[in-house]
Protein backbone atom coordinates (compact mmCIF):
# COMPACT_ATOMS: atom_id res chain seq x y z
CA UNK A 1 0.00 0.00 0.00
CA UNK A 2 2.72 2.44 1.02
CA UNK A 3 4.82 1.42 -1.99
CA UNK A 4 1.84 2.05 -4.28
CA UNK A 5 1.33 5.49 -2.76
CA UNK A 6 5.01 6.35 -3.23
CA UNK A 7 4.93 5.17 -6.83
CA UNK A 8 1.73 7.14 -7.49
CA UNK A 9 3.23 10.25 -5.89
CA UNK A 10 6.38 9.93 -8.00
CA UNK A 11 4.27 9.46 -11.13
CA UNK A 12 2.16 12.55 -10.37
CA UNK A 13 5.31 14.59 -9.67
CA UNK A 14 6.79 13.61 -13.03
CA UNK A 15 3.50 14.46 -14.77
CA UNK A 16 3.47 17.83 -13.00
CA UNK A 17 7.10 18.54 -13.90
CA UNK A 18 6.44 17.58 -17.51
CA UNK A 19 3.38 19.83 -17.57
CA UNK A 20 5.27 22.84 -16.24
CA UNK A 21 8.23 22.16 -18.54
CA UNK A 22 5.87 22.11 -21.48
CA UNK A 23 4.07 25.22 -20.23
CA UNK A 24 7.41 27.00 -19.72
CA UNK A 25 8.59 26.10 -23.22
CA UNK A 26 5.28 27.30 -24.71
CA UNK A 27 5.40 30.51 -22.64
CA UNK A 28 9.02 31.15 -23.65
CA UNK A 29 8.20 30.68 -27.33
CA UNK A 30 5.28 33.10 -27.02
CA UNK A 31 7.50 35.70 -25.32
CA UNK A 32 10.15 35.35 -28.03
CA UNK A 33 7.50 35.62 -30.77
CA UNK A 34 6.03 38.75 -29.16
CA UNK A 35 9.48 40.32 -28.85
CA UNK A 36 10.40 39.48 -32.46
CA UNK A 37 7.07 40.85 -33.68
CA UNK A 38 7.58 44.13 -31.78
CA UNK A 39 11.14 44.50 -33.08
CA UNK A 40 9.86 43.85 -36.61
CA UNK A 41 7.45 46.79 -36.19
CA UNK A 42 10.35 49.02 -35.15
CA UNK A 43 12.43 47.83 -38.13
CA UNK A 44 9.54 48.69 -40.44
CA UNK A 45 9.36 52.17 -38.89
CA UNK A 46 13.09 52.61 -39.50
CA UNK A 47 12.63 51.62 -43.15
CA UNK A 48 9.81 54.14 -43.52
CA UNK A 49 11.91 57.02 -42.16
CA UNK A 50 15.04 55.97 -44.07
CA UNK A 51 13.02 55.98 -47.29
CA UNK A 52 11.74 59.48 -46.56
CA UNK A 53 15.29 60.78 -46.11
CA UNK A 54 16.49 59.02 -49.27
CA UNK A 55 13.67 60.60 -51.26
CA UNK A 56 14.52 64.05 -49.88
CA UNK A 57 18.19 63.50 -50.69
CA UNK A 58 17.29 62.58 -54.26
CA UNK A 59 15.07 65.64 -54.63
CA UNK A 60 17.73 68.02 -53.32
CA UNK A 61 20.28 66.41 -55.62
CA UNK A 62 18.10 67.34 -58.59
CA UNK A 63 17.08 70.76 -57.29
CA UNK A 64 20.36 72.04 -55.83
CA UNK A 65 22.86 69.80 -57.65
CA UNK A 66 24.24 68.44 -54.38
CA UNK A 67 23.38 65.79 -51.78
CA UNK A 68 22.76 67.07 -48.25
CA UNK A 69 23.00 63.54 -46.80
CA UNK A 70 26.44 61.98 -46.48
CA UNK A 71 25.23 58.76 -44.87
CA UNK A 72 22.42 57.08 -42.90
CA UNK A 73 22.85 54.53 -40.13
CA UNK A 74 20.16 52.76 -38.14
CA UNK A 75 19.97 50.60 -35.06
CA UNK A 76 17.59 48.83 -32.69
CA UNK A 77 18.20 48.99 -28.96
CA UNK A 78 19.38 45.69 -27.54
CA UNK A 79 17.18 43.75 -25.14
CA UNK A 80 19.62 44.50 -22.30
CA UNK A 81 19.48 48.24 -23.04
CA UNK A 82 15.68 48.21 -23.12
CA UNK A 83 15.51 46.26 -19.86
CA UNK A 84 18.01 48.59 -18.19
CA UNK A 85 16.11 51.70 -19.27
CA UNK A 86 12.83 50.30 -17.92
CA UNK A 87 14.53 49.51 -14.61
CA UNK A 88 15.91 53.05 -14.36
CA UNK A 89 12.38 54.36 -14.91
CA UNK A 90 11.05 51.98 -12.25
CA UNK A 91 8.86 50.16 -14.77
CA UNK A 92 8.23 46.43 -15.22
CA UNK A 93 9.56 44.58 -18.25
CA UNK A 94 6.39 44.42 -20.33
CA UNK A 95 5.75 44.99 -24.03
CA UNK A 96 3.21 47.71 -23.25
CA UNK A 97 5.78 49.52 -21.10
CA UNK A 98 8.32 49.36 -23.94
CA UNK A 99 5.88 50.80 -26.48
CA UNK A 100 4.62 53.55 -24.17
CA UNK A 101 7.77 54.62 -22.33
CA UNK A 102 10.83 53.76 -24.45
CA UNK A 103 10.74 56.07 -27.43
CA UNK A 104 14.23 55.39 -28.78
CA UNK A 105 14.07 51.65 -29.43
CA UNK A 106 14.33 52.45 -33.15
CA UNK A 107 17.06 54.92 -34.03
CA UNK A 108 18.38 56.59 -37.17
CA UNK A 109 21.50 58.74 -37.50
CA UNK A 110 21.78 61.04 -40.51
CA UNK A 111 25.18 62.57 -41.28
CA UNK A 112 24.87 65.80 -43.28
CA UNK A 113 27.39 67.84 -45.20
CA UNK A 114 26.60 71.23 -43.62
CA UNK A 115 24.81 72.59 -40.57
CA UNK A 116 22.15 74.20 -42.78
CA UNK A 117 21.41 70.76 -44.22
CA UNK A 118 20.55 69.44 -40.76
CA UNK A 119 17.74 71.95 -40.32
CA UNK A 120 16.70 71.77 -43.99
CA UNK A 121 16.13 68.02 -43.74
CA UNK A 122 14.48 68.20 -40.32
CA UNK A 123 12.02 70.87 -41.48
CA UNK A 124 11.21 68.97 -44.68
CA UNK A 125 10.57 65.74 -42.77
CA UNK A 126 8.35 67.37 -40.15
CA UNK A 127 6.22 69.03 -42.85
CA UNK A 128 5.11 65.62 -44.13
CA UNK A 129 1.52 64.96 -43.08
CA UNK A 130 2.13 61.40 -41.84
CA UNK A 131 4.94 62.45 -39.49
CA UNK A 132 4.19 63.71 -35.97
CA UNK A 133 6.82 65.32 -33.75
CA UNK A 134 6.95 63.85 -30.25
CA UNK A 135 10.11 65.50 -28.95
CA UNK A 136 12.86 67.82 -30.20
CA UNK A 137 16.23 68.59 -28.58
CA UNK A 138 18.61 70.94 -30.36
CA UNK A 139 22.12 70.22 -29.10
CA UNK A 140 23.59 72.23 -32.00
CA UNK A 141 22.12 75.49 -30.76
CA UNK A 142 22.63 74.35 -27.15
CA UNK A 143 25.54 71.86 -26.97
CA UNK A 144 25.83 69.44 -24.07
CA UNK A 145 28.35 70.21 -21.35
CA UNK A 146 30.84 67.72 -22.80
CA UNK A 147 30.69 69.45 -26.21
CA UNK A 148 28.27 67.05 -27.92
CA UNK A 149 26.30 68.61 -30.79
CA UNK A 150 23.42 67.10 -32.73
CA UNK A 151 19.75 67.69 -33.50
CA UNK A 152 17.55 65.04 -31.90
CA UNK A 153 14.00 64.36 -33.02
CA UNK A 154 11.58 61.71 -31.87
CA UNK A 155 8.81 61.26 -34.41
CA UNK A 156 5.79 59.02 -34.78
CA UNK A 157 5.50 57.30 -38.16
CA UNK A 158 2.76 54.95 -39.39
CA UNK A 159 3.55 51.50 -40.72
CA UNK A 160 0.97 49.66 -42.79
CA UNK A 161 0.63 45.94 -42.17
CA UNK A 162 -1.67 43.42 -43.80
CA UNK A 163 -4.60 43.98 -41.46
CA UNK A 164 -3.70 47.07 -39.44
CA UNK A 165 -1.88 50.35 -39.22
CA UNK A 166 0.49 50.93 -36.33
CA UNK A 167 2.13 54.21 -35.32
CA UNK A 168 5.68 53.70 -34.09
CA UNK A 169 8.21 56.10 -32.52
CA UNK A 170 11.64 56.59 -34.10
CA UNK A 171 14.53 58.61 -32.71
CA UNK A 172 16.41 60.62 -35.34
CA UNK A 173 19.84 62.19 -34.82
CA UNK A 174 20.89 64.68 -37.47
CA UNK A 175 24.44 66.01 -37.39
CA UNK A 176 27.26 67.12 -39.67
CA UNK A 177 30.16 64.87 -40.62
CA UNK A 178 32.38 66.80 -38.16
CA UNK A 179 29.86 66.34 -35.33
CA UNK A 180 29.56 62.65 -36.13
CA UNK A 181 33.36 62.20 -36.16
CA UNK A 182 33.70 63.88 -32.75
CA UNK A 183 30.76 61.99 -31.19
CA UNK A 184 31.98 58.59 -32.41
CA UNK A 185 35.52 59.04 -31.09
CA UNK A 186 34.33 60.61 -27.83
CA UNK A 187 32.11 57.56 -27.21
CA UNK A 188 34.97 55.17 -27.94
CA UNK A 189 37.32 56.97 -25.55
CA UNK A 190 34.80 57.51 -22.76
CA UNK A 191 33.59 53.91 -22.65
CA UNK A 192 36.86 52.12 -23.41
CA UNK A 193 37.37 49.25 -20.96
CA UNK A 194 40.20 49.40 -18.42
CA UNK A 195 40.80 53.05 -19.23
CA UNK A 196 40.97 55.91 -16.75
CA UNK A 197 38.95 58.78 -18.25
CA UNK A 198 40.38 61.90 -16.57
CA UNK A 199 39.14 65.48 -16.28
CA UNK A 200 42.04 66.62 -18.46
CA UNK A 201 40.87 64.33 -21.25
CA UNK A 202 37.30 65.58 -20.88
CA UNK A 203 38.58 69.16 -21.19
CA UNK A 204 40.60 68.29 -24.28
CA UNK A 205 37.56 66.66 -25.88
CA UNK A 206 35.57 69.82 -25.15
CA UNK A 207 38.27 71.83 -26.93
CA UNK A 208 38.05 69.43 -29.87
CA UNK A 209 34.28 69.97 -29.97
CA UNK A 210 34.88 73.73 -30.24
CA UNK A 211 37.30 73.14 -33.11
CA UNK A 212 34.71 70.90 -34.76
CA UNK A 213 32.11 73.68 -34.53
CA UNK A 214 34.58 76.16 -35.97
CA UNK A 215 35.29 73.77 -38.86
CA UNK A 216 31.57 73.50 -39.60
CA UNK A 217 31.28 77.30 -39.62
CA UNK A 218 34.24 77.68 -41.99
CA UNK A 219 32.93 75.02 -44.36
CA UNK A 220 29.51 76.73 -44.37
CA UNK A 221 31.23 80.01 -45.22
CA UNK A 222 33.13 78.39 -48.10
CA UNK A 223 29.92 76.84 -49.43
CA UNK A 224 28.22 80.23 -49.41
CA UNK A 225 31.11 81.76 -51.36
CA UNK A 226 30.95 79.00 -53.96
CA UNK A 227 27.18 79.32 -54.34
CA UNK A 228 27.39 83.11 -54.63
CA UNK A 229 29.73 82.73 -57.61
CA UNK A 230 27.21 80.67 -59.58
Amino acid sequence: MINNMIEESAYQRKRLEAFFDEELITWSKEIIQQYNRLMAYYRCAIMEVETKFKVLNEEYSLRYDRNPINGIKSRLKSLDSIKGKLERKGLPFQWKMIEEHILDVAGIRVACSFVDDVYLLADALLKQDDISLIEKKDYIANPKENGYRSLHLIVAVPIYLEHEKRVMPVEIQLRTIAMDFWASLEHQLRYKKDFDYTDDMAKELQDCAVLSAQLDARMDSLRQRVENQK
